[in-house]
């Protein structure tokens, strides 16, 4: 990486090289609604399951489907970074028919990997009350904005239960076109966001890791570039022992990169649906929600499903995110969050 930032921050042309504008005129690109045969197998598959911990349901054949998710898969991995799976009938299920749908789904795309200190590798999106500004308080915990960042995974994918009374809408921004922007307009600043800056771990520390990461935002590497950012969790780490201060040409640059990623321009904003699937690339797309008024009856409220998937084919990565930043799968990609001696678990509960 070295060679590369000493030549100059470069521009990239890659398939995930979008603006916001051209994919909402394209929605065939990326909205995919199922089919009756399709919704019918994967509910007669998920029905066959009721029961079943989630832990140990394995991947089911699923010939209907599973010709769609290959293809779904290759263009979150290797085309422009997203893709959504509209039509799935969450109204008439259980919470566990629909986790058991969804696992069906997620075994076609990747391996399920822990999203928190507990262990969770179904994780569940919901406002729970915390306080954001919290140093241990994750953003979806909350009814927050949150802004554009990236998760500990190959994939990120939400089912959509039930949607929020007002907000809650989701928007995706391809970090390749961030990247291009700021080494046309911001070379130095592009330059700047490829120097490691240190975020909290949020208290879920892997093993013989600091309760810090020194990571950078972007990485040129071998054509392309991988992306890892989450603003907040740089924020937090200002307020610990330790890591040193971001300077003050990369927060400028972090404030660059956070107005590029709202700009219409830009981004592409989604309203999911109930029984909605959105699967995102997180090395080549920043997420983002804006905030939300939830309902009062508890039966009604905003409620997602979540699962980060690590892929053995996924997208070349640099060893610094395995071997500096996290810890790797048995297949070598990004292993979520693994904390000492806690087991991985699927719970059908948001607490």
């Amino acid at each position: 990486m070295n060679d590369i930032l000493n030549a100059g921050p470069a521009p990239v042309e890659t398939p995930q090289c979008w603006r916001g504008p051209d994919m909402a005129r394209q929605p065939d690109l990326w909205m995919h609604e199922l089919a009756p045969e399709e919704v019918a197998e994967i509910e007669a598959a998920a029905a066959r399951l009721d029961g079943a911990p989630i832990l140990e349901i394995v991947r089911d054949p699923l010939p209907k489907l599973s010709g769609r998710l290959a293809r779904i898969r290759e263009e979150v991995l290797h085309g422009i970074g997203f893709q959504v799976i509209r039509g799935l009938p969450v109204g008439r299920w259980p919470l566990r028919r629909a986790a058991a749908a969804f696992w069906l789904i997620g075994l076609h795309l990747g391996e399920a990997v822990s999203q928190n200190g507990k262990g969770h590798v179904l994780g569940h999106v919901r406002d729970l009350g915390l306080d954001y500004a919290r140093p241990e308080t994750r953003g979806y915990q909350t009814s927050a904005r949150l802004p554009y960042h990236t998760d500990e995974s190959d994939l990120a994918c939400l089912l959509c239960l039930r949607t929020a009374r007002v907000g809650g809408l989701s928007s995706l921004v391809s970090s390749v076109t961030l990247w291009n922007e700021m080494v046309r307009r911001r070379p130095d600043l592009a330059d700047a966001l490829c120097r490691p800056m240190a975020r909290t771990r949020w208290g879920e520390v892997p093993e013989g890791r600091k309760p810090w990461a020194d990571v950078p935002v972007f990485v040129p590497w071998r054509g392309n570039v991988v992306t890892t950012y989450v603003r907040s969790a740089v924020e937090k780490a200002r307020a610990m022992p330790g890591p040193p201060e971001p300077s003050a040409l990369q927060t400028e640059a972090m404030d660059m990169l956070d107005a590029l990623a709202a700009d219409p321009a830009l981004h592409l904003d989604m309203a999911l649906k109930e029984g909605d699937v959105q699967i995102v690339s997180n090395h080549r797309i920043l997420h983002s929600r804006t905030a939300y008024e939830d309902w009062e009856d508890p039966e009604r409220k905003r409620h997602m499903l979540r699962l980060w998937l690590a892929c053995a084919d996924g997208p070349d990565l640099p060893p610094l995110m395995t071997e500096e930043y996290q810890e790797a799968t048995a297949s070598g990609r990004p292993n979520g969050i693994r904390v000492p001696g806690v087991p991985l678990s699927a719970p059908l509960s948001a607490n």
